[in-house]
């Protein structure tokens, strides 16, 4: 049984009603993230470690403002936003639909797991020099690292979902008569939603990492390059500008998939036991 997560209160208002406490947790993130920037300025400054490795955080701050303000920099963004959102779209489709035709196919899943099982674990940094091969330098050569990375991350969630499935509701709509797209569409598929959605969220995060990774060993366009270019020119301070950038967007994903996680699943347990009261 699934237990809704009881939301921390601080007492009751004028009304009676009980309120929500304050967000403690978002005050100690920010106060965290204000003793690392605190940090980053300091130990460069007291010759703990010298600014040639490590510039202070204005520095950077600095560094970043002059990024921001070349069209290369947008270019070099967009490339990479945009190689790992269709990176992970291909992944998505291929994934979903691999996986809902395996998972409902006993025959090909007892088939197929031994090669799943084989290929899954192996890292997607080892095709490179694949990649390289067929493509050279071009973006379809970081791509192919996206794709490979986030589809296993997709199919195997697809896998667990559908295995989930309750062979008694399944066994219903059989015997019902039920046809197989419709056993799909209320049978299969609500069960298999929340894997396919953590399969999301886990590929999204992939896709950003093997993207940048991408573009930065093999040199085709984007932030990667961008960060190699810097490193090798002696920029120092504007590498780790496009560093802190690159992270910013690691937040930014993440966020966007949560929020994608808790608006298509508002109806599971899981999401309305954090909705407050």
């Amino acid at each position: 049984m699934t237990t809704a997560t009881a939301v921390p209160v601080t007492g009751a208002g004028a009304d009676g009603r009980r309120r929500s406490g304050p967000p403690r947790t978002g005050r100690l993130g920010v106060l965290g993230l204000a003793s690392l920037v605190g940090l980053l300025e300091l130990i460069p400054r007291t010759g703990l470690v010298d600014p040639g490795f490590l510039p202070p955080f204005s520095a950077m701050a600095l560094a970043l403002v002059d990024q921001l303000g070349t069209g290369e920099f947008w270019d070099a963004l967009g490339a990479t936003m945009l190689g790992a959102a269709l990176g992970l779209a291909i992944a998505m489709a291929g994934g979903v639909g691999l996986g809902m035709v395996i998972g409902s196919v006993p025959v090909l899943r007892a088939a197929t797991s031994s090669t799943i099982e084989f290929l899954r674990p192996i890292p997607s940094v080892a095709l490179i020099p694949l990649a390289v091969l067929i493509y050279g330098a071009e973006p379809r050569a970081t791509l192919l690292l996206v794709v490979y990375a986030c589809f296993w991350q997709v199919l195997v969630q697809v896998l667990y979902g559908i295995q989930d499935v309750d062979p008694v509701a399944r066994e219903t709509a059989r015997s019902y008569r039920f046809s197989t797209w419709a056993q799909v569409r209320t049978v299969i598929w609500p069960t298999a939603l929340p894997y396919v959605v953590t399969g999301f969220r886990l590929a999204a995060a992939v896709a950003l990492v093997l993207e940048i990774t991408g573009e930065l060993i093999i040199g085709s366009p984007g932030l990667g390059q961008r960060i190699a270019v810097a490193q090798s020119s002696g920029a120092v301070a504007a590498l780790y500008a496009l560093v802190i950038v690159t992270g910013l967007i690691g937040v930014a994903v993440n966020l966007v998939a949560r929020t994608a996680e808790r608006r298509v699943l508002h109806w599971h347990p899981s999401i309305r036991g954090e909705l407050p009261r």
